[in-house]
């Protein structure tokens, strides 16, 4: 019998560009950014969802929307930060994914766009489009993360924008 595996795409909240100098792994959020991060992670956790690991790209931008997502939950996944998830694409996505053991079942990705988004869309036939803070939820019939390839597809459950629940 095929197991199911969750996977969440967190694209990270909005960046500030105040900096001209600093290197883009090294900016921080904005303002707007360290609103909606949070916000997002509400949503997450009023959902029921929490992931068995999260893995997060090394960006300060990741980083920043990583701990603002998860700052009002009692219970906290597994929170791993990856230097190859910086503007990792969907070979490199993939590659990871071939990494992860099996007994976790639910997973979560913080990374950067253009990566997740082609990811996102390449998985699922869709075409959508994965602002800042987007969050996307995809299950999969797998029975290893490790058969995880380019042809595998899953099934779009839910995909929030911030600008869906502003006040």
């Amino acid at each position: 019998m095929t197991q199911k595996k969750r996977l969440f795409l967190l694209r990270h909240a909005k960046s500030s560009w105040n900096d001209p100098g600093l290197d883009d792994r090294d900016r921080p959020l904005n303002g707007r950014g360290r609103r909606n991060a949070p916000r997002m992670g509400r949503l997450m956790k009023d959902e029921g969802f929490v992931p068995d690991l999260a893995l997060c790209s090394s960006a300060q931008r990741t980083r920043e929307t990583a701990v603002l997502f998860f700052s009002e939950w009692k219970v906290l996944p597994s929170l791993v930060f990856r230097d190859d998830l910086y503007h990792a694409g969907p070979v490199q996505i993939e590659s990871i994914l071939n990494t992860i053991d099996d007994t976790v079942e639910s997973l979560m990705i913080i990374g950067h766009n253009p990566g997740l988004e082609e990811f996102l869309n390449q998985h699922t036939g869709k075409a959508l489009d994965m602002p800042t803070a987007a969050l996307a939820q995809v299950d999969f019939e797998l029975d290893s993360w490790s058969h995880f390839e380019d042809l595998t597809r899953g099934v779009l459950i839910n995909f929030w924008r911030p600008k869906d629940f502003n006040d």
